[in-house]
């Protein structure tokens, strides 16, 4: 499943958009680089009943931001996606 795949169906269970709960994860304070993923983890699945790997989509955003390694675009690999830069603004504004 590709790094956005897995932000686009986090928005669905949540219903609210990756920009959002990274938003609330700025709030607390998880983007200070001393705060470990499995904090953040916790944090999501409690607040929000996601797992391990739509967690730990969301913790790269939230530690390293929208953009992805470049290894991983065009390629036929499990994180592959169209774009290095992730879309956080939600499916209804997701250009096609």
């Amino acid at each position: 499943m590709s790094f956005q795949a897995y932000l686009d169906a986090i928005e669905t269970k949540t219903g609210k958009t990756p920009r959002e709960l990274v938003d609330l994860a700025k709030a607390k304070g998880f983007d200070d680089p001393n705060v470990k993923a499995g904090v953040i983890l916790e944090w999501l699945k409690v607040d929000f009943g996601l797992g391990r790997g739509y967690g730990m989509a969301l913790v790269h955003v939230i530690k390293k931001g929208p953009e992805i390694d470049r290894k991983h675009v065009g390629t036929t690999g499990v994180h592959r996606d169209e774009s290095e830069m992730l879309w956080l603004d939600g499916l209804a504004t997701k250009p096609e």
